[in-house]
């Protein structure tokens, strides 16, 4: 975790964000406004909501379903829902081409990675500069562990953020992730991100350690040295399937925990709750939680988020994309 040092109370002076609340440090930097995404892999539907169109952001897997790691906790369930370019006979541009004509705005690349840690952009590099400058579309990288290359040819593509999961201990990416790699390989993938001035959108998986929080306040940690578009929050969802479907999530104390200290560490900076978190009640109670810490968005909102949300003075905006895309 930043070394987050107390101040010395001074009579009159603005509060520190120590000091303050998650909602107060939102209202100080933000309007009241809460943006609820729905990214495009699947309808969804509650009795405040209805977002039947998948069409207008879609999610690419270069890969298909093929990944070198096949990690423990995803087990290549989540490029499955993904529309899978190695089958389609068309290259990406032509694929993005025929979204555009029904519709779709952006895009999210996405795929396996390789046994780096890297998703192959690369080769799809001047199919994407088409797709940006002749299509228009807005575009979200998964890229991995993205090396120089890859890094400058993102920012060559001018895209919306390039979304990398951060781990902050060393035995999570061997064990859960069977990646040779070590925290510094993460950190320096931001850092190349970064100096490239490529729009930095990093996740923290909540719980990524069978369930357990080890790595997470280490990677809050790294993430805040840079300029970032915006954390993303995830939680452990046990897939069916899996080695870790029948794995507990951390405890809503910890979620709690981690969500105010997220807004206290980064009280300027935009944070979201994104796609991933286990289902059923615990849904509702995370999402709550995400409003009282003073979060600023939402995937995929749980029933009665929008209520709570206006409950506490805040003004829903929906958007069919991915966390933080904003079709402005």
């Amino acid at each position: 975790m930043q070394n987050l040092s107390i101040p010395e109370i001074i009579p009159d002076a603005p509060l520190s964000p120590l000091f303050m609340d998650g909602l107060e440090i939102r209202r100080k930097n933000f309007p009241d406004t809460i943006r609820f995404h729905n990214p495009g892999l699947r309808r969804h539907q509650t009795s405040e909501i209805s977002c039947q169109q998948t069409q207008e952001f879609v999610s690419i897997s270069l890969t298909g379903t093929r990944c070198a790691l096949d990690c423990k906790h995803c087990g290549t369930n989540v490029l499955r829902g993904m529309s899978d370019l190695s089958r389609s006979s068309q290259n990406l541009f032509e694929l993005c081409s025929e979204l555009s004509r029904s519709g779709t705005r952006g895009i999210l690349i996405s795929g396996g990675c390789d046994r780096h840690g890297r998703v192959p952009i690369l080769p799809h590099l001047q199919d994407l500069i088409r797709v940006r400058r002749e299509l228009g579309m807005t575009i979200r990288v998964h890229p991995g562990l993205a090396d120089e290359e890859t890094a400058a040819g993102l920012a060559e593509l001018n895209i919306d953020g390039a979304m990398v999961d951060i781990i902050g201990d060393n035995r999570t990416i061997r064990e859960v992730y069977h990646l040779d790699a070590e925290t510094e390989d993460y950190d320096a993938a931001m850092e190349r991100l970064n100096r490239h001035g490529v729009p930095l959108v990093p996740h923290i998986i909540l719980g990524l350690h069978f369930g357990k929080m080890l790595g997470e306040w280490k990677a809050l940690e790294m993430t805040a040295k840079y300029q970032l578009k915006l954390l993303v929050l995830v939680i452990l969802m046990p897939l069916n399937g899996t080695e870790m479907q029948n794995v507990s999530p951390p405890s809503l104390k910890e979620i709690g925990a981690f969500f105010d200290t997220a807004r206290k560490t980064l009280p300027q900076t935009e944070i979201m709750l994104g796609c991933a978190r286990p289902l059923g009640k615990i849904k509702i109670d995370v999402d709550r939680l995400a409003i009282e810490a003073g979060l600023n968005g939402i995937a995929y909102p749980a029933e009665g988020t929008l209520s709570y949300a206006r409950q506490h003075g805040l003004e829903p905006e929906i958007i069919n994309a991915c966390c933080g895309v904003s079709w402005n």
